[in-house]
């Protein structure tokens, strides 16, 4: 009987420690009676919710969940579930001892024991911070990439992926992969197909694999920087988005040289200006097909593409899915 310990930290989503609650009960009644007699199984998973101090958390809503007691790395467990925290400032969270160090020696407790570790967005940090990445597979939230990518290089980090899983360790990307990565518990410890029957119960796309598609460029933190000359950078290329990009000219603009403007591009954003340039027409782009009523032919033109071919080919690089298929899924 697989058990599942779910620790809740303060700010946590509500729904980041019941939805799992939520999905384990759900495949423990199709266990005992939807699937097939040979397939069948009482009650194959529980859980437990703890805490740090062993007291009620509060969730980023203020909601107050009570637990069923505390953190203990050397406490028997077939998986650990980190609820990560919902906050905005991932490096004041990172800065509390009181919350990383119980914490992360339980963590690294568990998986010494070879428990399954998961956790899900900002999880993803703590994860890192404990030490369990290094050298291994990981995702977070797609607006928190490029920081932690800075902050742990030693990682692997896969950004676009909905869930990673490598060595007992696994991460889930933006908030609600939290379904995906419950279902991957399911199918680690339960099977593969109480996993997808679960997921066809609670109309869960078990085959999503992609973050791509719902980044909002200007909500990334690869915009988070302070060179003034990268930000004048960025401002000019915004106002010629629909001309063909020429960095001598951009380089004459800013009276640097071109080697300049690369280098600090890379440093500020992580990209080289044209790289940057496409993710930057790729993102209007999106909004376009959000909010207007244009044809595909008007919206490649005003983000500087002649091309209508090469630029479908571009858009569904960045984003995982094709043109039409992103205005089917967003359009207002």
């Amino acid at each position: 009987m697989p058990l599942i310990r779910i620790w809740a930290v303060e700010h946590a989503l509500a729904s980041g420690i019941a939805a799992p609650v939520d999905i384990l009960m759900a495949a423990n009644r199709l266990a005992a009676g939807s699937l097939s007699p040979s397939e069948r199984c009482e009650k194959p998973f529980t859980w437990r919710v703890e805490s740090i101090d062993g007291k009620p958390v509060r969730t980023a809503s203020g909601q107050i969940v009570e637990v069923d007691g505390r953190i203990d790395g050397k406490s028997i467990a077939d998986a650990i579930w980190l609820a990560g925290p919902f906050v905005s400032d991932i490096e004041k969270l990172l800065s509390d001892p009181k919350l990383l160090t119980p914490l992360l020696e339980a963590l690294r407790h568990q998986h010494a024991r070879g428990t399954l570790i998961a956790a899900y967005c900002t999880g993803a940090f703590l994860l890192a911070e404990a030490g369990l990445l290094d050298g291994r597979l990981a995702t977070t939230h797609w607006s928190k990439s490029t920081s932690f990518q800075a902050r742990y290089p030693d990682v692997q980090l896969r950004a676009s992926d909905v869930v990673t899983e490598q060595d007992g360790v696994l991460c889930g990307g933006a908030v609600t992969s939290y379904q995906n990565l419950a279902l991957r518990i399911v199918e680690k410890l339960g099977t593969a197909k109480l996993a997808a029957a679960t997921a066809k119960v609670m109309l869960i796309d078990i085959n999503r694999v992609s973050q791509d598609s719902f980044i909002d460029f200007s909500r990334t933190d690869r915009l988070e920087h302070d060179d003034p000359v990268v930000a004048r950078a960025q401002r000019w290329m915004e106002r010629h988005l629909r001309e063909r990009f020429d960095l001598t000219r951009l380089s004459d603009h800013l009276a640097v040289s071109e080697r300049t403007i690369n280098r600090r591009f890379k440093q500020a954003v992580g990209a080289p200006p044209l790289r940057y340039l496409q993710t930057l027409r790729i993102e209007v782009a999106k909004r376009l097909l959000e909010e207007k009523r244009l044809s595909l032919d008007a919206v490649c033109e005003r983000v500087g593409y002649t091309d209508i071919s090469g630029f479908r080919q571009l858009f569904k690089r960045v984003t995982g899915v094709s043109p039409g298929e992103y205005r089917r899924r967003f359009a207002r």
